[in-house]
């Protein structure tokens, strides 16, 4: 056994730059953990600490899955992990990081409205001032009416606004900077210099000119702590347009300028509160608020972020969203625990089934594993034994039957050998039975193909040279596939040949040589075997074709562009005894081309059910015509395969081409 220094080298040396990184954030991650780090740079480390670690399981489960993976009982306990812990698993990070979302949103909602909610009421309070500056009573002059005014602002409102200041002004420049060239009015955020205000201005016209009541709070820590009581400690960052060179803060991008962060505001003796319960975790959020920036000379810039960061209780936050409901809010409360014990319970219910099944399983497929391996020694005899009715006790059944039926098997399969090499014989047998050479006649090139569908063929064709003019072309269709249609083909060629073998055979009448071999097959032959029959005598002095076609697909001669079909003669062989058939006879035109060609060419189908058929053959052959016997053939055979669009046959494919010169 390797020791354990050794497995820590080798897994080491084994370790990628990747697996490497991917430690390195779980560390990281664990550190942040560990020393109960928030933020938004630490919660990302956090969650990406969470993709490293599974990133980190199933590249180590790798290197011991076939270790692992070898016992059943571990790969059915890994299925169950996978079905039913690990989406769990992953719902509840989903809903973590959801609740992490919603939580962030809602504090940086609640800290965003009660800025704005002060805001606007000095927004309200400026135009007071101003509807009270309008109507001043006789008597009471303006310096009076502003200090009253200005007083009355304090008394009311300096617990909320701490730090409030009321300035009166003749000089409207401050609010045409801020608001804008047109504006009489103005009521948000304005950093001027390094101190950032709430700050509302109006006009308020006079007889003598404009006169500017200004109210301005400076966001001071003693005024942070104010703000959104629900949340913990608050900080707020000023920025400035990061120009280039040395940071001293964090880089901030808005729009096409960037910026850093430079003064913090944080909010005096504000911590964050101490939870509620143990599932009440620490959520930080960061939110962004826009001021006026007022710079030395005409410098303005509208829209410069400050950026606020926080952190919360959701105990706190659910306070605030349930606050409506009051008492109701128990009733949700206690109904979400009854549903998160009822689904403990049943998880755990499944778990245990999971446990129970998968020692069932595994104990029925370990009997069968020690049943094979007395399999393996030679030794028939051994049963598994069945303790259930189940499928399980079903496979063990099914293996005991095997068993007890495997020396019947070993013979059967010595039978079907002994099968296969005597149809290996019977191939060889019946190739002796086609032509082994072309005969010689004058003006005629020939060519046959046969494509068995199985070992034997139950297509036959034959060429057989009567004299020196004298040619029969010959082809049979037997009924059937196998050994039982060769030995039928045999039977017909060997009849077939001892009639044409005679003298004088050449001037036989087709009709009447296909009459004598139909009684010949009804004769010797089962009912329910037939065939189907072509013969063909060409004579090349004459420049005839005499045929008889027996129930065979009508073959045809193409010459000068047209084509004829050959199709005289009557129903197939070894039906009807004293069945008379027809004789037919053709003039051959010079150069013709005679093709004859079993079902089994016309018949393949494509992928939408229609058969290569007999017309599509003719315009094939049509298209070669011009070419010698052996590319006709070929190009045919290949027309065929390629409607079929796959190399398996149905049926024997045979077919015979005749170049008559």
């Amino acid at each position: 056994m390797t020791s354990l220094p050794a497995n820590l080298r080798n897994a080491w040396r084994r370790l990628s730059r990747i697996d490497l990184f991917a430690i390195g954030l779980i560390l990281g991650g664990a550190t942040c953990a560990i020393l109960d780090l928030s933020g938004g740079l630490a919660t990302f480390f956090k969650f990406f600490a969470i993709i490293a670690i599974v990133y980190v399981v199933f590249r180590f489960a790798g290197w011991w899955r076939t270790r692992l993976l070898w016992s059943l009982r571990n790969r059915l306990i890994i299925a169950y992990l996978f079905i039913a812990v690990v989406p769990i698993l992953l719902i509840l990070t989903l809903v973590v990081l959801a609740g992490q979302i919603l939580y962030s949103q809602l504090g940086a909602y609640l800290l965003y409205d009660d800025i704005h909610r002060r805001v606007a009421m000095m927004a309200d309070i400026t135009e007071h001032i101003a509807a009270a500056h309008r109507t001043l009573p006789k008597g009471v002059t303006e310096e009076e009416s502003e200090r009253v005014l200005a007083a009355q602002s304090h008394l009311v409102h300096d617990q909320e606004l701490l730090g409030l200041s009321i300035d009166f002004s003749n000089d409207p420049k401050l609010l045409e900077r801020v608001a804008g060239e047109g504006k009489t009015s103005f009521a948000g955020l304005v950093e001027e210099g390094d101190t950032l205000y709430l700050m509302s201005m109006r006009e308020m016209p006079e007889p003598k000119g404009v006169r500017v009541v200004t109210l301005r709070v400076p966001v001071t820590q003693e005024f942070l702590a104010l703000i959104a009581p629900d949340l913990g400690a608050i900080q707020l960052n000023l920025t400035r347009k990061y120009e280039g060179g040395a940071r001293t803060g964090i880089l901030y991008s808005s729009g096409d300028y960037r910026y850093e962060t430079t003064i913090r505001i944080s909010a005096k003796n504000r911590i964050l509160h101490p939870a509620a319960h143990w599932i009440d975790p620490s959520v930080t959020g960061l939110s962004r608020l826009d001021a006026v920036y007022v710079g030395s000379g005409r410098m303005i810039d509208p829209r410069r972020p400050v950026l606020v960061t926080f952190n919360a209780r959701p105990s706190r936050l659910n306070g605030r969203i349930f606050s409506s409901l009051g008492e109701m809010s128990d009733f949700y409360a206690v109904g979400f625990i009854v549903v998160f014990l009822i689904f403990s319970v049943i998880e755990m219910a499944a778990l245990i089934t999971g446990i129970v099944m998968t020692r069932r399983i595994t104990k029925a497929v370990s009997d069968l594993y020690h049943a094979t391996q007395y399999v393996k020694t030679g030794d028939w005899t051994h049963r598994v034994r069945i303790d259930r009715r189940d499928q399980l006790g079903v496979l063990g059944e099914s293996f005991n039957d095997m068993t007890g039926s495997i020396s019947g098997l070993l013979e059967e399969s010595k039978k079907r050998q002994r099968l296969e090499n005597e149809l290996s014989i019977a191939s060889e047998v019946q190739n002796q039975l086609f032509p082994q050479k072309m005969p010689s006649v004058g003006g005629v090139e020939l060519e046959a193909i046969c494509k068995a569908a199985r070992t034997v063929s139950g297509d036959y064709y034959d060429f057989i040279q009567l004299s020196p003019t004298h040619l029969a072309i010959a082809l049979a269709d037997i009924s059937g596939k196998g050994i039982s249609a060769a030995l039928l083909m045999a039977s017909l060629q060997a009849a077939l040949r001892s009639q044409l073998l005679a003298a004088g055979s050449e001037l036989m009448s087709t009709g009447e040589l296909v009459a004598r071999l139909n009684m010949h097959m009804v004769r010797n032959t089962a009912d329910d075997r037939f065939a189907t029959f072509f013969i063909a005598v060409y004579d090349s002095a004459t420049r005839t074709l005499r045929y008889t076609n027996a129930g065979h697909l009508p073959g045809f001669l193409i010459a000068n562009g047209t084509s004829k079909h050959l199709d005289k003669g009557g129903m197939v062989l070894g039906v009807v005894e004293d069945y008379v058939y027809e004789e037919g006879s053709v003039k051959v035109p010079p150069n013709a081309l005679l093709v004859q060609y079993s079902d089994g060419l016309v018949e393949p189908e494509n992928v939408y059910g229609e058969e290569f058929g007999i017309r599509r053959l003719q315009e094939a052959a049509i298209r070669v015509q011009s070419s010698t016997p052996g590319v006709v053939g070929e190009s045919l055979m290949m027309a065929a395969e390629e409607w079929a669009g796959t190399p398996e046959q149905a049926d024997d494919m045979t077919v015979i081409v005749a170049r008559l010169r």
